[in-house]
């Protein structure tokens, strides 16, 4: 049986009482990348917000890194999230402390306890993410670039098995989007990370060409599926 990260069928996706997405139907294999696309108000946000446990699934079957999104309720919407990584286009970093203790937060907030371990881990992400020696830098001393470095390393801390990225290059000058496809692609590579990204980035798209989602007339069309 293939080792499905996301598995999603026959599911339909509201925002609040409207319909907005209806019978989707898509897996995601460990490992894998893929690009969720589509015009702004066709879903995107919507479906990533399913996936993490933010809107409830209310009609269909979808599995996210071994929790059931049918029966998931508040209680274990954390432990979802422990096992997911969530990139964002504005960071989110907190601005009041370096990066060192932006990480240490995120830990200490998942229930690490022990000093030597979380020490190990933090250099670990930032090693990761090319990062290893501007823990002590606040946010407001880095540039976009480094900031969206962050953030994944953050993504990171807990050895998700899924990254969920939304428009993560949004914000970036094309030579910095680069760098940051290059490290979302090797993580996915290297770590057996499943990257879905929503991007409106064609020029990103085209220069690292991969599996695509696409939202559009209330429907997601899988590129896996249409190609002949």
């Amino acid at each position: 049986m293939p080792d499905f990260v996301v598995s999603i069928h026959n599911a339909n996706i509201y925002q609040g009482d409207n319909l907005v997405l209806q019978n989707v139907n898509f897996d995601i294999s460990r490992g894998e990348f893929v690009y969720l696309v589509g015009k702004t108000g066709t879903g995107k946000s919507s479906l990533l917000k399913t996936l993490y446990g933010e809107l409830p699934l209310q009609s269909g079957e979808a599995s996210v890194v071994g929790f059931d999104l049918k029966t998931v309720d508040w209680k274990n919407v954390p432990f979802l999230r422990r096992n997911l990584g969530v990139v964002f286009q504005d960071f989110q970093l907190l601005t009041d402390r370096n990066v060192h203790e932006n990480l240490r937060f995120v830990l200490k907030a998942t229930g690490w306890q022990d000093e030597k371990l979380m020490e190990e881990k933090i250099n670990d992400v930032l090693d990761k993410v090319g990062l290893k020696s501007k823990g002590f830098k606040m946010p407001f001393e880095m540039s976009g670039g480094e900031q969206q470095r962050v953030d994944i390393a953050r993504a990171l801390l807990n050895s998700p098995k899924l990254i969920l990225a939304d428009e993560p290059t949004g914000n970036l000058d094309p030579e910095t989007s680069d760098e940051i496809m290059q490290l979302l692609i090797q993580i996915a590579k290297d770590y057996g990370t499943a990257v879905l990204m929503a991007t409106h980035d064609f020029i990103v798209i085209n220069r690292y060409p991969s599996r695509m989602l696409k939202t559009e007339s209330a429907r997601v069309i899988d590129s896996a599926a249409v190609q002949v």
